[in-house]
């Protein structure tokens, strides 16, 4: 099975940028009309490209959708990581990489809706979407506790509690606020929950 990376350099600069933006019309159409109204011809037009051409890079609506959703968890973890990476510790790494997540949700908003829809258009890369997060977190976890930066606990329960922490918070104070920023007593709410969920102080 051909990977991204694989695909990517199939395609070269140009096809890659048509290919991307074909994805980014294609999250505006699935939010607004949702996966079964959204059409091949109204994501085409969004984007400006023609039929014929959408079919150079997608072999349809279903493969698209599965493909939008790989693309925002690729995305959104990309954007997390490069925050958390500029922590001094792991409490600030996960400060950065909270504040990443909320700052993602403001500019995409449609991902929680896109994710609502793939429970039912595409359930593997829904769990996919969530199981690469948790990977990618239990391992940083899993090495803090290591080198004694946290303490001893079970890092991969730590993971899921932690995402679904900053789910609920950007679905309540970024995608119900108007994708304002998160209020900074919500910010500094979060981090303690986040401390507490790690076993160290603020």
């Amino acid at each position: 099975m051909s990977t991204t990376a694989d695909r990517s350099r199939r395609l070269g600069a140009k096809g890659n940028r048509t290919r991307q933006r074909i994805l980014d019309a294609a999250e505006a159409v699935f939010v607004e009309l949702g996966y079964h109204d959204a059409s091949i011809v109204k994501i085409t037009e969004a984007a400006g490209v023609a039929q014929g051409t959408f079919y150079i890079y997608f072999p349809g609506k279903r493969e698209l959708f599965e493909e939008l959703v790989d693309d925002l968890n690729r995305r959104v973890r990309h954007a997390m990581t490069t925050a958390s990476e500029s922590g001094g510790s792991r409490l600030a790494a996960e400060r950065a990489g909270f504040a990443a997540y909320f700052a993602f949700v403001a500019e995409h908003p449609g991902l929680y809706r896109i994710m609502r829809q793939a429970e039912f258009v595409a359930p593997h890369q829904l769990r996919q979407h969530y199981d690469r997060i948790v990977s990618g977190y239990t391992k940083r976890l899993r090495a803090a506790m290591d080198s004694g930066e946290i303490p001893p606990g079970e890092p991969e329960f730590m993971a899921w509690a932690l995402m679904g922490l900053g789910e609920m918070v950007g679905m309540r104070w970024v995608l119900w606020h108007d994708n304002e920023p998160v209020p900074e007593n919500v910010l500094a709410d979060t981090a303690s929950v986040v401390a507490r969920i790690l076993g160290v102080q603020e």
